[in-house]
């Protein structure tokens, strides 16, 4: 399959696509983390968090299946290499044994933040290139991480 077989034209299709790979990489990283804090967060917030970080991670792991398959609706080969997502993603690993717990949500407040970002240009990127459907699909992956990063900052009492 190619764009054109789905009527969007291939020169607006390739910076959708070269986004939609580095959105997948940073998802990538990010589902990582959620499953590192969802493993190994400690303390009287456990069975709050715990269950929080399976949700996200659960939720992350479906979007980056929902990326991958719209990259190759587009035509194009998604990236399925490790290397490729820590060379790619701008959200970087960090380890999280022994974390404190509020750094752990901090820390998925911000990863969050940079998706919503990413979300945000690519919005604008499909716009461009008449392409509805990957901006309907991400527009549904911003409203999560904008309900769910005003949940984490209420959880830590940020502004």
């Amino acid at each position: 399959m190619n764009a054109k077989e789905i009527s969007l034209k291939e020169g607006k299709v390739k910076p959708v696509v070269d986004h939609l790979n580095d959105l997948l990489a940073n998802y990538h990283i990010h589902y990582q983390k959620l499953r590192g804090c969802h493993w190994n967060v400690k303390g009287t917030n456990f069975f709050t968090l715990h269950v929080k970080f399976e949700e996200l991670y659960t939720e992350a792991l479906v979007t980056i299946d929902e990326l991958a398959e719209r990259i190759l609706t587009l035509g194009k080969a998604p990236y399925s290499t490790f290397d490729d997502y820590i060379k790619t993603s701008t959200i970087k690993e960090i380890n999280t044994i022994g974390l404190k717990d509020t750094k752990m949500v901090k820390e998925i407040i911000e990863d969050m933040a940079k998706l919503i970002e990413f979300e945000r240009e690519l919005l604008e990127i499909t716009a461009d290139a008449g392409d509805d459907g990957t901006n309907d699909m991400v527009n549904r992956f911003m409203q999560f991480q904008e309900k769910n990063t005003w949940m984490l900052r209420s959880f830590v009492n940020e502004d």
